[in-house]
Order: C-alpha cells, then sequence, then structure tokens
C-alpha cells in the first residue's frame, strides 16, 4: 500500500501542569497489565510524568492543510516499567469548527493492525457531516510501532510479506521454513520492542493521550481491527469511553487466528450467493444457466489454471491466485462475475480485461512502504507492525505445531474450497514468542453502536454479531444487502443518519437497527474495493490481508 511521505514531528515537553482526573487514569493504565499486583506508588509517579507532557502542535507538513496540526509525546514501551524505555507516539487533530457547540474529542483508527492513522482526520473532515465536526476535536495517531510512531522493522524482503500461502504437500516444509526464518529475523531485528506492541498497550496510550489533552472521556470511531482496538478500550478503561462507533467488527474470541479463519468460512455463503445472482443473469453473462453450472464454471478454471497459469498481457494467473482473488470478490456477484466473465475470455485466449481481473492479481507487497517513505518508515512497517500484534496479543491461540497446521490445512481447504488452506495453514505466529499478558476478554456493558454490512469479506456478519454479544451495552446496526468493508458514512441516508445521530446525541437507538442497502452505497462499495488507498481515509485499509 503506498501512503504519502509524512514530515518528521516535534519532540515534545513534559512540564505543563497536570491534567485533571489522571491518576487513577494512568495507574489504572498500568495496573491493567498486572491485575494481581498492587501498582507502586514509584510506578504512579513515572506515569504522572508522563501525563505533564505538553504536545507541541504545529503544520503536519507543509503540503497539508493547515488546520491538520501533529504532534509528538512519549509513552512507555512497557506500562508495567513506565520508568523503562521510551517510544514516540504521533498525535494529531483537527479541532471543532464551533467551539461552543464543542462536546469533546473523537479518536479513531483505520484498521490493519498496523494501519497508519495520522491523517484520519482528514478523512473524518471531509466525509462527516458538519454537525459532527463542530461537535468535536478530531484526534488521529499512529499507533505504537506503525509510521511515524517509533515504527518497527523486522528487515523483511517483499517476498517474505506474501504471509497467506495455499497448502499444497510439496512446499509445505519449505513454508514452514519460512515461517520461521520471519519469527526469528523479528526477534533477531526488534526482539526487545515487538512484545510490547500490542493491542492492550495501544488502548493504554490511547487512555494516556485522554489525559494529556485534560479530557475525562474519549468518543471513539473505529474500523476492522479499530473495532477490536476500541473494545478492549472498553474493557480496560470503562469509565472513559464516551460514544464509540465499531465499525466492521472483529470478534474478541478469535483475536487472531481465528479471524484470519472467518475469511475462509465468510466467503462460503457468499460464494454460493454469487452463483445463484450469477446464474439469474446467464443470458448477460453466460457462466451457466443454474448455480451448479455456474459452479463448474469457475472451478473449471480453477484447474484450466494450475495445469497452466492463464495469461492476460503477459501476465500469468495461477488456480491459486483465482481462489485467492475470489475470496474477495464474490462478496460483490457483480464485480465477481464481471472478473469471471473476462478470466473466461482469456483462458479460451480471447482478448481480456486486464482492469476486471486485477481481482485475481498474484500477491504484491501489500503494507510495504513507499519508496519516498524510506528514510522514515521502515519498507516492511506495516507487516512487521502487524505481526507484533497479530501474534503478540494472544499467542495461545496458534499451535507451535507445524504438522497441526498441515492437518488444518488440508481439513479446511475440503471444508472452505476457495480459501481454507490460506486460512489455515502455518504463519510466523506458530514460532513467535508467548505474549507478554492474556487476551483480553471482552465482556462489559459500556454503551457502544456496532455497524455491520450483511457482506463484508474481512469481518463476516457472524463477527459482527459476536462482538455485539459480548459488549452488553452496545447496539447493533446491520446493513441488509450491504456489501464492502467498512460502512460509516457511505451515503445511505439510514445508516449514516443512525451513526451521526449517536455520535451528535450520544443515545443509543433503543433497539438494533436494520438498514437496506442502496445501489449507491454499494456502488462505493465496489469503488473502494482496491488496494491502494488514499491518506485520511476514514475508511479501513482495503489490502486483502488486512483487518
Amino acid at each position: 500500500m503506498r501512503r504519502r511521505r509524512l514530515a518528521p514531528l516535534l519532540a515534545v515537553g513534559v512540564t505543563a501542569t497536570l491534567a485533571p482526573a489522571l491518576t487513577t487514569s494512568t495507574a489504572t493504565a498500568a495496573s491493567a497489565a498486572t491485575p494481581s499486583t498492587a501498582f507502586s506508588s514509584a510506578a504512579r509517579g513515572a506515569l504522572d510524568q508522563y501525563v505533564k507532557q505538553k504536545p507541541q502542535w504545529k503544520r503536519c507538513e507543509a503540503a497539508s492543510p493547515a488546520e491538520l496540526e501533529c504532534a509528538t509525546i512519549k509513552v512507555p514501551l512497557d506500562y508495567r516499567v513506565p520508568w523503562g524505555k521510551r517510544i514516540d507516539l504521533a498525535i494529531s487533530r483537527i479541532k471543532s469548527t464551533a467551539p461552543g457547540k464543542r462536546h469533546g474529542v473523537l479518536f479513531s483508527n483505520p484498521g490493519g493492525p498496523g494501519g497508519p492513522g495520522l491523517y484520519m482526520p482528514l478523512g473524518m473532515k471531509e466525509r462527516l457531516p458538519e454537525s459532527t465536526q463542530q461537535k468535536y476535536d478530531l484526534i488521529g495517531f499512529d499507533p505504537r510501532g506503525v509510521g511515524q510512531s517509533s515504527p518497527v522493522s523486522c528487515g523483511l524482503e517483499p517476498e517474505e510479506e506474501n504471509w497467506l500461502r495455499p497448502y499444497k504437500e510439496e512446499t509445505f516444509d519449505k513454508d514452514v521454513a519460512w515461517a520461521r526464518d520471519v519469527a526469528n529475523k523479528c526477534r533477531e531485528k526488534a526482539g526487545d520492542t515487538l512484545p510490547h506492541i500490542t493491542t492492550r498497550n495501544t488502548a493504554r496510550d490511547m487512555d494516556l493521550l485522554r489525559a494529556i489533552l485534560g479530557e475525562k472521556k474519549i468518543s471513539y470511531v473505529g474500523y476492522s481491527y479499530g473495532t477490536y482496538l476500541g473494545a478492549v478500550y472498553t474493557q480496560l478503561f470503562p469509565g472513559r469511553a464516551d460514544r464509540f462507533v465499531l465499525d466492521s467488527a472483529v470478534d474478541p474470541a478469535r483475536a487472531w487466528r481465528g479471524m484470519i479463519q472467518w475469511w475462509a468460512e465468510g466467503a462460503e455463503p457468499a460464494f454460493d450467493r454469487w452463483t445463484g445472482w450469477a446464474a439469474a443473469r446467464s443470458e448477460k453473462y453466460g457462466l451457466g444457466d443454474t448455480p451448479k453450472e455456474v459452479d463448474r464454471t469457475f472451478w473449471d478454471l480453477v484447474a484450466q489454471a494450475d495445469e497452466k497459469p492463464i495469461e492476460v498481457e503477459g501476465q500469468p494467473t495461477t488456480g491459486d491466485d483465482i481462489r485467492s482473488g475470489m475470496r474477495g470478490a464474490v462478496f460483490s456477484p457483480e464485480y465477481a462475475t464481471e472478473a469471471v466473465v473476462e478470466l473466461k475470455k482469456a483462458a479460451a485466449g480471447e482478448p481480456a480485461s486486464a482492469k476486471k481481473l486485477a481481482a485475481f492479481a498474484g500477491p504484491e507487497g501489500t503494507g510495504t512502504a513507499d519508496a519516498s517513505d524510506a528514510a522514515e518508515v521502515p519498507a516492511d512497517n506495516m507487516t512487521a507492525s502487524f505481526f507484533a500484534v497479530v501474534c503478540g496479543d494472544n499467542s495461545a491461540a496458534w499451535s507451535r505445531d507445524p504438522e497441526s497446521y498441515r492437518r488444518d490445512a488440508i481439513e479446511d481447504k475440503g471444508r472452505y474450497p476457495l480459501y481454507g488452506d490460506f486460512a489455515s495453514s502455518i504463519k510466523p505466529c506458530a514460532f513467535w514468542d508467548k505474549s507478554v499478558e492474556p487476551a483480553t476478554k471482552v465482556n462489559n456493558k459500556v454503551g457502544s453502536l456496532v455497524v455491520q454490512n450483511e457482506w463484508d469479506s474481512q469481518t463476516p456478519l457472524p463477527s459482527g454479531q459476536a462482538l455485539h454479544a459480548d459488549l452488553k451495552g452496545s447496539k447493533m446496526l446491520t446493513v441488509l444487502g450491504g456489501e464492502g468493508h467498512g460502512v460509516y458514512p457511505n451515503g445511505n441516508a439510514c445508516t449514516d443518519g443512525t451513526v451521526t445521530d449517536y455520535l451528535l446525541t450520544g443515545k443509543l437507538p433503543a433497539k438494533d437497527v436494520t438498514c437496506e442497502a442502496t445501489a449507491e452505497s454499494n456502488a462505493q462499495a465496489r469503488k473502494n474495493q482496491k488496494r491502494d488507498v488514499l491518506p485520511g481515509s476514514p475508511l479501513p485499509e482495503r489490502a486483502p490481508d488486512r483487518f
């Protein structure tokens, strides 16, 4: 994914007046790491020193709007030892457009893990209604280890970042060696840092930033992985959460191996929906008159490409490329159908549209930095920070036995033919160090709004329903027929109105809400179904290997 270059940010002093109501909250932040141990007065004092920081706000870079201000604060690498190593947290803001109507601060996170969020306020300003911009200071930040926030690196080559690998008996031993090598590289390059690049610590950073800003509570809009970050924040700091919008939600109980496996499980009903959709339009598309015939057309193309890759403009497309690309494509039946039509042409040696076949493009370096970023952000930063969270949040979810991944991949390819082996085969997490803390169990009554499309390729509907069940005080907004990953805002009056009303009033709907997708909102989702994302987008990273 390409990102604009970010200018260096200023360091910050620590001589500001103590923000209100901070001692309890910062003590809570640290004690949450070691709940069975009393938090020492020395540690409390150390954290209080962090809270005294006063951000030195300045224009982020010459090319960015003057209203977007950036600063850098310091946070503890390890909250259990706050007097130890410190790391940078790059933060940004756009102030409320009507201070007299201001309610507080609205934090945001774009997803990932590993997605930079420093420019999120720009996207929020562009897309959110003026009434919301009057209500809040829009706050962005690059999570710890990401972008401008002391970025981590494993020193990985681009081919090593390709981590979703299909199971093949003849290559499995090589895949195990790759996974072990990646884990070892990460350990050697950043072994003292990576164990602390976790969701729990990012939530603590958010609360420390809250205290530094002098706010009693924060409001929040988080997408995809950002829903998990938001849920963990509500679990650690329930009294600090104000209005929380969790859009395209992660099931906390399945963080993180189970969430990756959701990609395979969720694709199968979407595939069945697609075969019916294409069959009903067989006159136009010619893929088959029945769902069974459409299914056969697709798998015949996969078999042909397994035998010999199908070429379009000199680019080979393998059967694995087709399966992998179709996993995301089928959540939009029209998009998938148009792609398969072009694939069928290419397979017959006829001219085909490379643009429409982009869904089946082979692996590329998603998550790598633009060359212009090289001096500031390591090229593998998104991948390194992704693994830090996905492996380090919950090491117990990852078996240490490579053979168990072989068995799971074989079984799941049978159960979920499109993607089961990609999702369940060996990952570097199998060789990662044990988590510093246990995974967070999300189970609270904090008010929040869970927002979910019915057809979401990255966080399928059951995942959002699971988070809603865990957050006992939440209400859920479901967009029936909704396609795409990321809902708010999308131009649908029902969905946008429900979320905006909550952000403006703090009042959740009396009961769960169901909205109907519109042709326009689904068209917007298809438009967003691409690998590159403009800086400042308020919607999640669109890379198919991220949340």
